[in-house]
């Protein structure tokens, strides 16, 4: 295959926005293929196409990748988001794992069972305050430069400023104790590529609402 990269997901948020963000944080055009049925995905599922017949996949450079972590690996590397040598790589992994950890608890509240998502809510945003966003504060204040590794954008950057917003729409004032955080938002939020991302008409994607957690139950879960 050559051209864009064809990105493989429903019409929403979930695994595959990270990788919608480190795309467009490299300034490089993608298209996407929506699931809209169950029989969408057995489709793919059937044909090869999904190594261990899961989403997110991506198609790029001739190979159809599956697997989040891989597919970012990837991206960052080939568009040189991934530092300049392995200490600066091994940093940037140990913090995009910490952010995977919380970025699955903010994925994963709309479709938490009633009865549970208050608890979920709560356990959310305190591993965000007290666990998370302390560590970046520190390790932006530690290493006194514009991004968190080295001295320019990485995978880490483009992921954090993804989960910041997320958190924002749980609880604007999230970032109140923050102040290094808060410049990092702006910061980064102003890259020319990213500031394009956030514009209305992107194809980054708005926090699911009803019909998309119901679509995606139907696509994956019946």
């Amino acid at each position: 295959m050559s051209g864009k990269p064809k990105l493989h997901y429903f019409n929403g948020r979930g695994r595959m926005e990270p990788i919608r963000w480190l795309l467009a944080a490299a300034g490089v055009e993608f298209e996407e293929s929506y699931l809209e049925r169950k029989e969408d995905l057995t489709k793919l599922q059937q044909d090869g196409s999904l190594l261990f017949q899961q989403v997110p996949m991506v198609e790029i450079d001739g190979m159809k990748l599956v697997q989040t972590r891989a597919i970012a690996n990837y991206i960052a590397t080939k568009y040189n988001l991934y530092g300049k040598d392995l200490k600066e790589r091994a940093l940037i992994d140990m913090y995009v794992e910490g952010m995977f950890d919380l970025n699955e608890l903010l994925m994963t509240h709309e479709i938490q069972p009633a009865d549970k998502k208050e608890q979920h809510f709560t356990n959310m945003m305190d591993k965000a305050t007290n666990r998370y966003f302390p560590v970046f504060e520190k390790v932006l204040k530690e290493h006194g430069k514009d991004f968190l590794v080295g001295n320019q954008l990485s995978r880490a950057d483009v992921l954090l400023l993804e989960i910041i917003l997320m958190a924002e729409e749980f609880q604007p004032d999230i970032l109140a104790k923050f102040p290094l955080l808060q410049s990092f938002k702006a910061r980064i939020s102003n890259i020319p590529t990213i500031k394009k991302f956030l514009q209305p008409g992107s194809q980054r994607k708005p926090p699911s609402d009803e019909e998309v957690v119901d679509k995606v139950m139907k696509i994956f879960y019946s």
